[in-house]
């Protein structure tokens, strides 16, 4: 089905440039240069197929939902795999990109010290700290305990193909347990984790300069978004939860 596949592909677009510290009006701006350059070849026939204007544009606003609470227990608790399991809740837990995480060496982890040592922001070449939860500490005791010694880097892949994992196999994993979970039709995207753990602490009344420094961003504005999303979503809930 064209259509489903064009929409996967633009979606998968939009999860890299958010995990690459993209703002959504750069990925949005990425997009129409895009959907011009295609439309020029279909007007010239050179490209079969079409393209939908509007699809492009509610994945481009929607990229960045969080998991609900129920939805997040259900997802976390079909991962039985150690290392996906770690790869995951460390994100979650750190407001980690995954491009950081994937090029984490074993040797940028404090398990003693409860921390990750981010020496370059993928976007912004801002190195910073990340705190590790217990959850996430137990994980990743796990998969240091079976992983093989030799490799350098903390999240690889077991064909020995490359150093480390791809993004485009750890976006497959994410997806393979969303659907193993029954949340397949929710829209979640890996950058969703990261979102996540932004809005948690928002809601646990972290100030917005301590959570700047966590997330990694060169602007406050950056962080800001995602303190309008919570606002939003907040609201939206009282108004849902008020009488009529």
């Amino acid at each position: 089905m064209p259509g489903r596949n064009q929409r996967r592909d633009v979606e998968a677009f939009i999860e890299h440039e958010q995990d690459s510290g993209n703002k959504i009006t750069t990925i949005r701006t990425k997009l129409v240069c895009a959907q011009a350059f295609l439309c020029y070849l279909l007007e010239e026939e050179m490209f079969p197929g079409y393209i939908q204007q509007k699809d492009t544009t509610a994945a481009a606003g929607s990229a960045a939902t969080r998991h609900g609470s129920g939805d997040l227990q259900k997802f976390l608790s079909v991962i039985r795999d150690t290392r996906d399991r770690a790869m995951i809740i460390v994100l979650l837990r750190t407001g980690m990109r995954i491009g950081e995480l994937l090029s984490t060496k074993v040797t940028d982890v404090h398990i003693k010290e409860k921390r990750i040592e981010i020496y370059e922001g993928e976007k912004n070449r801002l190195g910073r700290v990340v705190y590790l939860s217990a959850d996430a500490l137990s994980a990743l005791r796990k998969w240091l305990k079976e992983r093989d010694a030799w490799e350098e880097y903390l999240i690889y892949s077991p064909s020995g193909k490359a150093d480390t994992m791809s993004y485009s196999t750890a976006r497959l994993i994410f997806h393979k347990y969303i659907a193993k979970a029954g949340l397949a039709h929710k829209g979640y995207s890996l950058h969703a984790l990261r979102h996540t753990f932004a809005t948690e602490l928002l809601n646990a009344g972290m100030r917005l300069e301590c959570l700047q420094v966590l997330m990694g961003h060169r602007s406050i504005e950056e962080t800001r978004r995602y303190a309008q999303l919570t606002d939003k979503t907040r609201k939206m809930n009282i108004l849902r939860l008020c009488p009529r």
